[in-house]
């Protein structure tokens, strides 16, 4: 059966538009809070029986999602993870013994170990629809992990912006994918402006997170996973631990959509758990207030980092209002603590962002919020992987400073970053995620071409020594200039260079050829059409070659 996706719906002003994927704001008010809408009352009244029929993936649910049947989906098994049932937490919190029960969602068991594989499948399959190759998204870390792999496996470059806190380990596994890795010496809600301007300065699409359709269409697919797994019955909870809100979210949504189809009699409460170092939904949910207050993270927990969580508490907290529900925070230490436990009584091993949910699981039970005889599910969001750092080559990262000093910081502790230091650091990233690929046998030469270039500008220079890795090279990091020497074994300069420019991936990136070589006649003409110059190794200042580069480089910015 083909997708029932009807409409756009805007969440701010509440204007519908045609059905499109692909729509990136509201006609009527430009907000960005979109969402897609479905004629749920089409479903046949055997879907659920038809379910059995299916793979076992996130894709199964087509219907309630919002691709055509033709559409390139780029995939790695997501979805359909593991719904266990948690006896260990069950006696050990004294629920089990009031009839209730706990099943954890094992969201682990995903191909990058974390439930955003589900948000990077069905946004990597989108830009891969729209023929998009590069892509830009800010992240605490495992949405990062997650669109690193699916970009990989889709051919399109991504440029990742983490803040200062996200751990080595971390970025080494993003950086085994081939992202490009910028570090933001501030804080995510600045990573996340300093990756926006960017994206605008560069004109390349940038991930829309919580904003957009595919986002939470993805997470609604948990709710139908867990529904159908339950034997299409809802649970009483579904817990989370949240940062932008994005999880529950779209769960939510998935919870609703199937109450609409009369396929469960109820859309479950919500426990909405965080970090107690960065809790502006739960402050705001205490107080009663209808929009959160940002704040500035101070959380050992850094995926859980989101300081300013916008329409998405509010969405959340009217949840609460109609359906119950609550929001809970807890400290550092209550969720280390947790993990142990976790692991001891259920041998789930998980990343301190899912401990948090679980610390909040025994919080929620020990207020009262739930009640004797409910069925809870948790989400165990996600496991963390390392990378070994001899794994990776160098200029795996890229450092940008754009924390202003403590005194220059407004008392309430949430900074925005002034326009001009936003371009100073915009400007100073651009120099160094300029990058040249040279390409000489001689590794004496090439060597000495790399620090001739970075003595004067903080470029990122990868060498190659012979052809075949040259052209792998250039393919995979797209530099903004080729240095090539023409007097190589195997594959020579010149047939490199037919190589490049008969490629549409690399035929646009300018070549400078770098030689003792004295071509003749005819290979004069032939460099002449398709390089920018031809230098004499041994006959040229170091200055004059590397202003020749800087304008070349300038000019193909």
């Amino acid at each position: 059966m083909k997708t029932l996706f009807s409409s756009v719906q805007c969440l701010e002003c509440g204007h519908e538009m045609e059905a499109n994927l692909f729509t990136a704001r509201c006609n009527a008010c430009n907000g960005a809070w979109i969402e897609a809408r479905y004629d749920v009352a089409a479903l046949p009244a055997d879907w659920p029986a038809l379910m059995t029929q299916r793979p076992t993936n996130l894709w199964r649910y087509r219907e309630l999602l919002p691709f055509p049947d033709d559409f390139p989906i780029v995939s790695m098994g997501e979805g359909w993870t593991p719904l266990t049932r948690a006896a260990g937490l069950e006696q050990e919190s004294g629920h089990g013994k009031q009839g209730g029960e706990i099943w954890i969602k094992d969201e682990r068991q995903s191909p990058t170990g974390s439930f955003k594989d589900r948000q990077a499948a069905c946004t990597v399959s989108g830009l891969k629809a729209r023929e998009i190759d590069e892509f830009v998204i800010a992240s605490t870390g495992n949405a990062a992990a997650a669109y690193a792999a699916y970009c990989a496996r889709a051919g399109i470059m991504l440029w990742v912006f983490l803040p200062s806190n996200v751990p080595a380990e971390k970025i080494r596994e993003l950086a085994l994918y081939g992202a490009e890795v910028v570090k933001i010496t501030g804080t995510y809600d600045q990573a996340k402006e300093v990756a926006a301007d960017f994206a605008a300065r560069r004109g390349i699409y940038k991930d829309q997170g919580a904003k957009g359709i595919t986002g939470k269409e993805s997470m609604k697919t948990i709710a139908l996973e867990l529904t159908e797994q339950l034997g299409w019955q809802a649970p009483d909870w579904y817990v989370q631990s949240v940062s932008g809100g994005i999880g529950p979210l779209g769960v939510l949504k998935g919870f609703r959509e199937l109450r609409h189809a009369g396929l469960i009699d109820r859309v479950p409460k919500l426990g909405i758990v965080q970090a107690e170092g960065c809790s502006p939904m739960v402050q705001a949910w205490e107080q009663g207030l209808a929009q959160a207050e940002p704040v500035r993270p101070d959380t050992l927990v850094i995926v859980l980092a989101t300081g300013n969580p916008g329409l998405a508490y509010e969405t959340l907290k009217q949840a609460s209002d109609q359906y119950g529900g609550a929001m809970v925070a807890v400290s550092d230490g209550d969720a280390f603590r947790a993990m142990r436990r976790v692991a001891r009584t259920e041998g789930f091993s998980m990343e301190p962002a899912a401990s948090v949910a679980f610390a909040g699981l025994e919080k929620l039970l020990d207020e009262g919020h739930i009640q004797p005889g409910e069925r809870v599910v948790i989400n165990c969001s996600g496991h963390t992987f390392s990378a070994e750092k001899h794994a990776l080559e160098d200029h795996f990262l890229l450092h940008l400073d754009v924390d202003a000093p403590l005194a220059a910081r407004p008392s309430d502790g949430v900074q925005n970053l002034a326009k001009k230091d936003l371009a100073v650091a915009l400007n100073q990233l651009d120099e160094q995620i300029t990058t040249i690929v040279v390409i000489d046998d001689n590794a004496h030469d090439s060597r000495l071409i790399r620090r001739l270039l970075q003595s004067y500008k903080q470029y990122r220079v990868f060498e190659a020594h012979n052809g075949l890795d040259g052209i792998d090279l250039v393919r995979q990091r797209k530099p903004g200039l080729v240095m090539l020497d023409l007097t190589l074994p195997g594959l020579d300069g010149f047939a490199i260079l037919d190589e490049l420019k008969g490629d549409e991936r690399t035929r646009e990136i300018p070549v400078i050829i770098v030689s003792a070589k004295s071509p003749t006649g005819d290979e004069w003409k032939h460099l002449r059409r398709y390089t920018k110059s031809v230098w004499q190794k041994g006959n040229f200042s170091a200055r004059e070659l590397v202003d020749h580069v800087v304008e070349i480089l300038s000019d193909n910015v």
